[in-house]
C-alpha cells in the first residue's frame, strides 16, 4: 500500500504541474522519466546502501569538524556568555556560517568552484535535456546561494527569455546554498539533507520542465559566466567574512519576527476560534502530507510544519520539527526532513526578485510577474523530494 500511495503521489505532484504548463503539448516525457529513476536510484543509495551510508557519515564528519572549528572563533569573541551546557541557537547554528561562507570565498578564489560548477552544470544537461545554463545555474546555486548566482550571470540576464528566467529562479529556490547547510544539519539527520540536496536539483528540473517547457537553440547556450572582479587573497576573506556574518544577521532577524508573529497568530486564533493558527494550516495541508506517504494520525501535525515552512521559512519548521511536541514516526520525519530543505517560501520570492532586479530592473520586473509561480512550482519540486524518499523508507 505504500508504494501504490507514493506512485500516486508523484501522478499527482505531475499532475499539478501539468495543469499550471505554459504548454503542455511541449512537455518532454522522456527527461522527466529519466530524471524520476535518478532521484529513486539516488534515494535507495544514499538511504538504504552501505556505501551511501558512508558516504553520508563521511559528509557529516566534514560538517562536523567544521562547525568544530567555526566554535573556536566564535567562542574566543562570545564565550562565557552562554550558561554551562546551554547552546544557544545564535552561537551554534547561524554564527559558523560565517566560516562556511569563508571556505567557498577560498574554493571561488582558487577557481576551483568555478570548475566545478561548469563540469557538473554541463553533465546535468545532458540528463535533464535543458540548456548547459539551466544546468550550471542549479549547482551554482546550491554551492553559491540563491541570490549570489545570478552575479555570475550578470552579462547574460537581459538577452534571457521569460522561460530561461524562470527556470533559473526555479532552480535557485528548489535548492539551498552550502553555506548553510551545516546549520540544517544540526536540526536534521545529515542524512536527510545530503539526500534533499540531490533530489531537488533533479526535481526542479522535472517541475520547471512541465510548468515551462521550451527549446534551447544551439546558439542561445553559450556558457560565459560573469568573472569576479579580481581580488588579494585578504580582500577576499574580508568580503566573505562580512557576507556570511550578514547571511546569520538577516536569517536571525527573520527567526525573531516569524516566530513571534506565529505565536502571536496562534494566540489570537486560540482565543478567538480555540484553535491555533498552525493547527488551521495543517488540515489544510494535511492531503498533501497524506500524498507524500505520511500516515493519516500524522497528516495534520506534518501538515502544520509544512504550512509553517511556506508561509515564514525553513528555519521556523525545522525548529518545530527538531523541538516540538510531535509523535512522529521515524519514516514521517524522514519525509519532512527532506521536504524542508529548499528555500520555498514567500520570502524568496522577495530575495531573488529583490537580486536580479539589482542587476537588471526589466528581468526583476519580470521575475515578479511569475513569483506566485515560482513558489508553486518549486513547493512542488519539494513536495515530489518528499514522496520519492517516502518510496525507499
Amino acid at each position: 500500500m505504500q508504494y501504490v500511495i507514493s506512485i500516486l503521489g508523484i501522478l499527482v505532484v505531475l499532475f499539478l504541474a501539468w495543469l499550471a504548463s505554459s504548454n503542455r503539448k511541449k512537455v518532454k516525457v522522456k527527461p522527466i522519466i529519466t530524471m524520476l529513476i535518478i532521484q529513486i536510484i539516488l534515494s535507495v543509495f544514499l538511504l538504504n546502501t552501505e556505501f551511501g551510508l558512508i558516504l553520508i557519515t563521511a559528509i557529516s564528519n566534514v560538517f562536523n569538524k567544521l562547525l568544530e572549528y567555526a566554535s573556536e572563533g566564535i567562542s574566543f569573541v562570545f564565550g562565557g556568555m552562554a550558561n554551562e551546557g546551554e547552546a544557544p541557537f545564535f552561537l551554534t547554528v547561524l554564527l559558523p556560517i560565517i566560516f562556511i561562507s569563508v571556505l567557498i570565498g577560498i574554493l571561488q578564489h582558487l577557481r576551483i568552484l568555478p570548475l566545478l560548477m561548469k563540469g557538473i552544470g554541463w553533465l546535468l544537461s545532458k540528463v535533464n535535456g535543458m540548456g548547459i545554463l539551466e544546468s550550471y545555474n542549479a549547482v551554482a546555486s546550491l554551492m553559491v546561494g540563491q541570490s549570489e548566482v545570478f552575479i555570475t550571470l550578470k552579462k547574460q540576464l537581459g538577452l534571457l527569455s521569460k522561460q530561461r528566467l524562470y527556470t533559473l529562479c526555479a532552480s535557485a529556490m528548489s535548492t539551498v546554498s552550502i553555506s548553510i547547510v551545516g546549520a540544517y544539519m544540526t536540526m536534521l539527520e545529515p542524512k536527510y539533507v545530503v539526500t534533499a540536496l540531490a533530489l531537488n536539483l533533479f526535481g526542479g528540473f522535472i517541475i520547471a520542465s512541465i510548468i515551462n517547457p521550451y527549446e534551447v537553440q544551439p546558439n542561445e547556450d553559450m556558457l560565459e559566466i560573469q568573472e569576479f572582479r579580481r581580488q588579494s587573497f585578504f580582500e577576499m576573506l574580508g568580503e566573505y567574512i562580512l557576507d556570511g556574518f550578514k547571511v546569520a544577521i538577516i536569517v536571525g532577524a527573520m527567526l525573531i519576527g516569524f516566530i513571534a508573529l506565529m505565536a502571536g497568530i496562534n494566540h489570537v486564533f486560540e482565543l478567538i476560534f480555540h484553535i491555533s493558527f498552525q493547527q488551521i494550516l495543517g488540515y489544510l495541508f494535511a492531503p498533501i502530507a497524506l500524498i507524500m506517504g505520511i500516515p493519516l494520525s500524522e497528516a495534520v501535525s506534518a501538515g502544520g510544519i509544512m504550512a509553517t515552512k511556506l508561509v515564514t521559512n525553513e528555519f521556523v519548521a525545522m525548529l518545530d520539527l527538531s523541538g516540538g511536541n510531535h509523535d512522529f514516526s521515524t519514516r514521517t520525519i524522514g519525509i519532512l526532513s527532506v521536504f524542508l530543505v529548499s528555500f520555498a517560501n514567500f520570502s524568496s520570492i522577495g530575495i531573488i526578485t529583490g537580486a536580479v532586479k539589482s542587476l537588471n530592473e526589466e528581468q526583476g520586473n519580470v521575475v515578479a510577474s511569475f513569483g506566485l509561480k515560482l513558489l508553486y512550482g518549486a513547493t512542488l519540486a519539494s513536495i515530489l523530494s518528499g514522496i520519492i524518499v517516502s518510496l525507499v523508507l
